[in-house]
């Protein structure tokens, strides 16, 4: 049964998965993998969670990083594999659940973009970013890029819009539940004359929240962005890209 707490589990196939390969144009992923490049500095371990089909994956490995993808869409997961594979990249993707992320503290840098951090209610969200923490070398930073900050969606928030996207029309529904501060969103999907309905949920937390949350598993803030161009974060901004950092030693309290 498909709840507001797990509805990513079974979304992420057919219609949905075409609309969102051609969203973002190319251009624009070399633009968000060069923000991203400045924060790690150099050449190295970055997890992408979740990694959809690649997107920033697959461009960070061509430019010779060593990546490592997270998707629990199996159909997302088997494209990118066939797409490093095909281009003999360093690369490795995972289905696996953001939930429950395994892995070493080896990575130089971990991404949580394209919305995905709004997916989680609080507690799983308190152990996806736990985890995070947990995969990243002392030093090693976190960005989360999302338009779902309560600063940038809510002021600007419609009930209704559509878009469309190559052959695809859809048209949104939003209906924001202010009691557990979640949006649930209702999709009607229109391609050829054939039509699909689904429905997504997104946790909204505040800047500060979200610092919070950070904090919890010992990571500090560095940085508050309205997007890859570096621009500073104030509210209102379509987009929040957030930089943390592990902090490359355990602060000591002072005796007394």
């Amino acid at each position: 049964m498909t709840t507001r707490s797990n509805w990513f589990e079974g979304f992420f196939h057919g219609i949905v998965n075409d609309l969102w390969r051609n969203a973002i144009p190319a251009k624009h992923t070399s633009v968000e993998v060069n923000f991203l490049e400045k924060q790690i500095g150099r050449t190295g371990r970055v997890l992408d969670v979740p990694c959809g089909f690649g997107r920033h994956s697959l461009e960070l490995a061509r430019r010779g990083h060593h990546v490592t993808g997270v998707d629990l869409s199996v159909e997302f997961i088997a494209e990118a594999r066939e797409a490093a594979k095909a281009a003999k990249l360093n690369a490795e993707f995972i289905v696996g659940d953001m939930r429950r992320l395994r892995l070493d503290g080896a990575f130089d840098m971990a991404c949580c973009l394209g919305n995905s951090f709004g997916y989680l209610e609080f507690d799983d969200m308190i152990a996806f970013v736990r985890a995070v923490a947990g995969a990243l070398k002392p030093g090693g930073r976190f960005v989360i890029e999302t338009g779902m900050a309560a600063e940038s969606v809510l002021p600007t928030l419609k009930e209704r819009d559509w878009y469309q996207v190559d052959d695809i029309l859809f048209a949104v529904e939003n209906r924001y539940q202010a009691d557990v501060s979640c949006l649930e969103t209702e999709a009607t999907f229109v391609r050829n004359g054939k039509t699909e309905v689904r429905k997504w949920w997104h946790w909204v937390y505040t800047v500060g929240e979200i610092r919070r949350l950070l904090g919890q598993a010992g990571l500090e803030i560095c940085g508050l962005f309205s997007g890859p161009d570096g621009k500073p974060y104030k509210a209102g901004s379509h987009e929040l890209i957030l930089v943390a950092e592990k902090p490359k030693r355990v602060r000591r309290r002072a005796s007394g």
